[in-house]
């Protein structure tokens, strides 16, 4: 629904004339046109770009209560794929089915938009359409395998690849602690036989 409190801004292509249908009841206007994109339109991980292309195919039709606006929008997509951070891109169509009711209208706005002055807002209606149509969490594929969580090597293309057991943490601190007392013996080893080897030549 669109908001009353917000500024329409003529030069948005969202933002639809309806002056010369009047308020006949029955008279009927047909729009075909492409406009550019508002910014976030989507959610953080997938969306339609900013400026890329809106094709609109409408038909604006004057009623008693104000003007009924149906047809499609048709937009891109972008975004990446919440598994193997993939860019994945597609399309998408939305339904636009809304009623905008005159001003005085005694309509909430729960039940119907409202028309300023002579103006449409579509924005409102499309961002709604599009973000409830979007995947929540996208993939690039219905089965992707994801990254490995050790170094982030894509399983996609290597579905056999392996890590040697990782030390679990725990024991992080035992493993080092054997590795000095190791190096100290071979340490102390090393040294017994040097000095060995020195009283044997004297």
């Amino acid at each position: 629904m669109s908001s009353p409190h917000r500024p329409l801004d003529r030069r948005s292509g969202l933002v639809l004339d309806t002056h010369e249908l009047g308020r006949r009841a029955g008279a009927m206007k047909q729009i075909q046109t492409s406009v550019d994109a508002p910014a976030d339109l989507g959610i953080a991980v997938i969306g339609v770009p900013p400026g890329s292309p809106i094709e609109l195919d409408l038909r604006l039709e004057s009623v008693v209560e104000g003007v009924l606006v149906t047809g499609v929008a048709s937009v891109t997509l972008a975004g990446e794929c919440v598994r193997c951070l993939t860019e994945i891109s597609g399309e998408m169509e939305v339904d636009v089915q809304e009623l905008f009711v005159y001003p005085g209208s005694e309509a909430t706005e729960d039940e119907a938009s409202r028309l300023e002055g002579d103006l449409v807002d579509l924005e409102p209606l499309l961002r709604d359409g599009v973000v409830l149509d979007l995947p929540f969490q996208p993939l690039c594929r219905d089965d992707c395998q994801g990254l490995c969580i050790l170094c982030g090597a894509d399983l996609n293309g290597d579905p056999e690849h392996t890590h040697e057991q990782p030390i679990d943490p725990r024991w992080g601190k035992l493993a080092a602690l054997a590795d000095d007392r190791s190096s100290s013996a071979v340490s102390s080893s090393s040294a017994y036989r040097s000095d060995n080897a020195e009283s044997a030549q004297g």
